[in-house]
């Protein structure tokens, strides 16, 4: 768990003064525009679409740009047609790296990917060679400021989680994939309100990583999450962020 929460963490600061929204809303609106694709156009029998609705709005999208993303996912508009792909492979220091795309062009996506690999001192693994290493999960964030942690945890375990613990400034909590948006919802009816709330690849155990390593793969990381193909890119490692910062 270590090392894709702290992966969270630092993309989570990263965020608050990156200006990167036109790229952020591209992927954004190609999540809506897939959800709306294969569950329907109606957020409240898609929790799919729903979470990927309320990512859109917690990063400030318009809703007009919302609207036409689900219409062209349901056909009412003319769309570009993407693929889910899931792609398995390694980073410096051997760490396990799971990336999520969505591309109207395979061919051009894997090419991408491939070459940051290359350059990040990476490489492709095979099928499964990496997957058994992640649980398949769902996670959501609050906000820690002025809540009580151990009525925020009895609350999401009462209204299904399967976990919580707090990171910093905020509690973490996980749930089973098909009930993230359900725990979501019963949190919110409960005044908690939550967020970051997505489908994520959690390891099971992770690699300690260290000095230059260490440095080449949060460059590796960073990189393959900027391709515009790229959703989301989960990492197996550990890494000790005060030493790196200190070195």
């Amino acid at each position: 768990m270590a090392g894709h929460s702290k992966w969270k963490q630092i993309k989570h600061y990263k965020a608050a003064t990156d200006a990167k929204r036109g790229a952020l809303f591209t992927k954004l609106i190609r999540e809506i525009t897939v959800a709306a694709k294969f569950g329907g156009g109606d957020p409240d029998g898609n929790p799919r679409l729903r979470t990927a609705i309320d990512a859109a709005k917690g990063n400030s999208m318009p809703k007009d740009n919302i609207e036409r993303a689900i219409k062209k996912g349901t056909g009412e508009l003319e769309g570009v047609d993407y693929q889910e792909v899931t792609y398995e492979a390694y980073g410096p220091g051997g760490v396990a790296i799971m990336i999520q795309a969505l591309t109207d062009n395979p061919t051009r996506t894997v090419a991408d990917v491939r070459f940051k690999l290359s350059r990040g001192g990476g490489s492709f693994g095979s099928t499964n060679s990496v997957a058994f290493l992640f649980d398949r999960k769902g996670q959501m964030y609050v906000e820690a400021a002025g809540r009580d942690e151990d009525a925020t945890m009895e609350a999401a375990l009462e209204c299904g989680a399967e976990d919580f613990s707090r990171e910093d400034d905020r509690f973490l909590i996980s749930t089973d994939p098909a009930d993230l948006h359900a725990v979501k919802t019963a949190l919110e009816a409960r005044g908690i309100t939550a967020t970051d709330a997505a489908i994520v690849w959690v390891p099971k155990t992770t690699v300690k990583v260290e000095g230059d390593a260490a440095e080449q793969l949060l460059k590796l990381l960073e990189a393959l999450e900027d391709l515009d193909d790229v959703q989301k890119v989960d990492a197996n490692f550990d890494i000790d962020f005060s030493q790196l910062a200190e070195a």
